[in-house]
């Protein structure tokens, strides 16, 4: 899987931390489209949330909500990813404790 996402230009998950994360180690900036409630795909939209917080904290992931815009976001997407980071995760244990403790701020806030 590694050698495919190496090779790959443009690389498109779902917003699992573990289908996003190995991509940005790389330094690939992903397209996430998290799996939503709404449409039956998940129990909640824990992968939509974390998406967006990983986007809006470290600025390195392409988050499409709305799959009638992925066309356009992967025809843009040189345009769009540029400028953006995703060699920033070479330090794993940083980014993972980082990861963690937003998991589980996210936890807290949806329990209260």
């Amino acid at each position: 899987m590694g050698e495919y996402v190496e090779q790959a230009r443009i690389v498109i998950t779902h917003g699992g931390p573990s289908s996003f994360i190995m991509p940005l180690q790389i330094g690939k900036i992903p397209i996430v489209v998290p799996r939503q409630s709404r449409f039956n795909e998940h129990v909640n939209d824990h992968q939509l949330l974390f998406a967006r917080a990983v986007k809006e904290r470290y600025g390195n992931l392409i988050v499409v909500e709305d799959i009638e815009t992925l066309g356009d976001v992967i025809r843009d997407y040189d345009k769009i990813a540029i400028g953006m980071h995703g060699s920033q995760l070479n330090n794993n244990k940083k980014f993972c404790t980082a990861v963690e403790k937003m998991a589980e701020d996210l936890i807290r806030e949806r329990k209260k």
